[in-house]
Parts: structure tokens; C-alpha cells; sequence
């Protein structure tokens, strides 16, 4: 019998999910201090397997989708992204909507490009000092960034700051009552479901100038164009618009938030960084052909970010023929899941596990290297996040820019910076607010 996380809030006939809505990661960690490598807890009338550590994680990243399924785990994103669109498709129609022809490695050179330029937009009026939110600041970027690079410039050059301002009322629909019914009565679903009909509207209205417009030149087009031609509902456009966006923007705008927090809270890493990158464009190389190459400490402090603060802390499957995990056989509809928040902070693999300590992924320990099954910010195996390539590029063209133009430091007490976990997509606890300085030509 697979051993039970005891409650920390009590049980009120839903299991462990109240204290999912407040404090998720204190139940995760839970369950692997009292259970070991596998536990469980109870959401509602529904059995969460949650598996940590290695050999675990292992076997949960190399289950096949036909034993372990991903999409069946899911169904309370489907009023995010609509109906028919990612987890509410077919196992076929998933696998092509995956093949994102804009993540292809001989695309990433353009990518880089177009990603400097919107940072050097969004930093044009900032002037020599100023403040900014940084989850309003990284969440705009990253939403005009994703939509230019996957989407196509001519739709990112339709939107304003609205669109970044609804997806993410949108993304903090997330509550983990979700699990017992996505539609359920409550003010954040309202909110959600009202962003979403924002960002159908202000899809449909592109959709309708392009018609007016008529049909332009094929080298002009991009995939909005593509979507209109084969007649799809605006509707429909939206949701794999935000499926695109989803992953690539909420890592980016997230872990850069974060990776800046945790470079004010270590001025040493910082001063290493931004000597580094002066260093590196000593020569006046592009921003954009250097962040497809090797930036050591900028990436070290970027992977020790995503170990601290993954972006998802648990990624779910739905059990569909007989496992065994951890030593226990798991029966079909059983939902099994691994918590990157957990197993990246696992004392054995990552000594110290609360502390920043970037060096951790400079030669010779290549922490990350040497525990691909515990270091999971991206997961692992074949489910591992498609987008992490292009995520990593962004980051470091984003900090090429600013760390080199500004300096920064925090506008409020450094302990105040904190994630909000009550919801299931992590996002930073507003206000977070920095100060930014220009830096002297010396």
C-alpha cells in the first residue's frame, strides 16, 4: 500500500485539496519527507501518486503515452485553451501541434534577432532611471517576444500591452479546485473565462482587417493567415495561440523575473555576469548571435534559477495500463505525477539545495549533468519542454541587454520578493518592483 501524506489543513470531505489551493509545495515536500519516494494524497474522490528522486522520476519520464498519459491529466486547462485545442485533441493531433516548425534549431538565428529588437522597444523609453513591476515588465516582453518569434511578426505587430494584460488574468485561472471542476462558481474561473472571451475579441478583430485587407504577398504572410485561409474560428485561433504562448512565455517571463531577484540578492554573481558580458561584447558583436552560443555564468545563473523556481511544480499522467513505480504497482486511472519543485532541491543530488550557488553547473560538477533525472525544471525524457532551447535563448538575450545598459536593484525589501502558490501556474506575488539605473559609459 502506498504510503498517505498526513493533512496539514483538515479534511473537509475534498482530501488534501485545500491545502493544494495555499500552499502546494509545502504538501509536495510533504509527501516526500514522511512518504520517501513515492506517496500519496487525495484531491476530492481522486488518488495523486506523487513520485521523487531518480530511479522514480526515471520510470515516470520514460513511461510510454500509451502507460502513462499525459492529455488525460489535464482536462482543467481545457477552458484555457478551448475546446479541441492541446489536452482536449487527439493523441494525433497533439503530436502535430508539437511540431512547431518556429522551434527548429536553424530557426533560432532569426529568433535571436527578433527578440533583441522587442527588448530594445520595451526598454526605449525607460530613460536613465526609473521603476518597473517585474511581472508586468517580463510578462508584456515575453508575450510580444513568443507571438513575433511562433506566431509571426505582422500578428505581434497587431497587439498592444491589452493582450499581455488578459492572457495574464488568463493564466491566473489556475486554481486547483480545478481538479474537481474546472467550472466551478468562483471569482478567478469568472475572471479566466472573461480574459478569454477578451482575447477571442481582440483575435477576431485582426482576423476581420485581414479579410478587409485582402490576400498579401506569401513572403508577408505568417501563420495567423495560414489559420485564416483554412476558414478556423477565431475561437479556435485563440486556443493554440495561447497553447503556444503557454509555455514559452510563462517560463521566460517567470525564471528572468526571478533570475534578476536572486542577481540583486548576490551582488558577487551579479558583478560576474555583467563582467562577463562585457567581456563578451567587448567586440561589439550582436546581442543576437551571441545568445545562441556559450555565456557560462549568465547560464549557470539562469539553470540555478529554474532549479530554485521552476516554472510548473508538478507535471501529471494518467495511469492507462498497469506500472510499477518505486516498487508499487499503480492500477489504470490512478493519476501518478513528478514535482520538478521537489526533486530539484533533493539534498543528495544538489548539496545545499536551498542556496543559490550558480557554480553548481560550472566544470567539474555539472550538477544538472549529473542528475538529469532529479534536475527537471523542463522535465525529462521525450516530454521534456520542446520550447527549452528557445527559452534559454531569450534569457540570455534579454539580461545581453539589460545587464550591460542598466544596473539594478530591488525597490522593496529583498524578502518580500515571493512566488503566489495559489495557483497551479506559478507567477511571481505582485508588487515586485525594482529600481533600474543607467550605467556609465565607463
Amino acid at each position: 500500500m502506498i504510503p498517505e501524506v498526513s493533512y496539514a489543513v483538515p479534511d473537509d470531505g475534498h482530501g488534501h485539496l485545500a491545502e493544494m489551493r495555499v500552499d502546494p509545495i509545502g504538501l509536495f515536500e510533504r509527501v516526500r519527507a514522511e512518504c520517501g519516494a513515492i506517496g500519496r494524497l487525495r484531491l476530492a474522490d481522486k488518488d495523486v501518486v506523487l513520485v521523487s528522486g531518480a530511479e522514480a522520476n526515471e520510470q515516470f519520464f520514460r513511461a510510454p503515452d500509451s502507460t502513462l498519459d499525459q492529455a488525460a491529466a489535464y482536462p482543467f486547462m481545457t477552458p484555457i485553451f478551448g475546446k479541441g485545442v492541446v489536452f482536449d485533441a487527439s493523441p494525433e493531433e497533439r503530436q502535430q501541434m508539437l511540431k512547431n516548425q518556429a522551434l527548429r534549431g536553424d530557426m533560432m538565428r532569426g529568433h535571436a534577432s527578433t527578440i533583441e529588437t522587442e527588448i530594445r522597444r520595451m526598454v526605449a523609453d525607460w530613460g536613465d532611471e526609473g521603476e518597473i513591476d517585474l511581472l508586468d515588465w517580463f510578462a508584456e516582453l515575453t508575450i510580444y517576444t513568443t507571438s513575433s518569434c511562433l506566431i509571426g511578426k505582422p500578428f505581434r505587430e497587431e497587439l498592444d500591452s491589452s493582450f499581455a494584460r488578459h492572457y495574464h488574468e488568463l493564466e491566473r485561472g489556475t486554481d486547483a479546485i480545478a481538479y474537481v471542476d474546472p467550472y466551478a462558481d468562483i471569482a478567478s474561473f469568472r475572471r479566466r473565462d472573461a480574459a478569454r472571451e477578451r482575447l477571442v475579441e481582440l483575435v477576431q478583430a485582426i482576423i476581420d482587417k485581414r479579410k478587409a485587407r485582402g490576400t498579401v504577398p506569401k513572403e508577408e504572410r505568417d501563420l495567423l493567415d495560414v489559420l485564416i485561409s483554412i476558414d478556423m474560428s477565431a475561437d479556435y485561433v485563440t486556443g493554440i495561440f495561447i497553447s503556444m504562448m503557454f509555455a514559452g512565455h510563462h517560463t521566460s517571463s517567470g525564471t528572468a523575473s526571478w533570475a534578476l531577484i536572486e542577481l540583486m540578492r548576490h551582488p558577487e554573481t551579479m558583478k560576474g555576469v555583467v563582467a562577463e558580458l562585457d567581456g563578451l561584447y567587448a567586440d561589439g558583436s550582436e546581442v543576437s548571435f551571441q545568445a545562441l552560443r556559450s555565456i557560462p555564468l549568465l547560464e549557470a545563473a539562469l539553470k540555478e534559477t529554474l532549479r530554485l523556481h521552476p516554472p510548473l511544480i508538478i507535471l501529471m499522467r494518467v495511469v492507462q495500463e498497469e506500472i510499477e513505480l518505486a516498487g508499487h504497482r499503480i492500477q489504470p486511472g490512478t493519476v501518478v505525477a513528478a514535482s520538478p519543485r521537489v526533486s530539484n532541491r533533493i539534498a543528495d543530488d544538489f548539496p545545499e539545495p536551498d542556496l543559490f550557488d550558480p557554480s553548481r553547473y560550472l566544470d567539474p560538477r555539472q550538477e544538472d549533468l549529473q542528475n538529469r533525472w532529479t534536475w527537471i525544471p523542463f522535465g525529462a525524457g521525450k516530454h521534456r519542454c520542446v520550447g527549452n532551447a528557445f527559452a534559454m535563448m531569450q534569457m540570455k538575450a534579454i539580461f545581453s541587454v539589460i545587464l550591460r545598459d542598466y544596473e539594478f536593484e530591488p525597490a522593496q525589501p529583498s524578502e518580500s520578493y515571493r512566488d503566489d502558490v495559489s495557483k497551479m501556474v506559478i507567477q511571481l506575488e505582485q508588487p515586485c518592483r525594482v529600481r533600474y539605473r543607467r550605467r556609465s559609459p565607463s
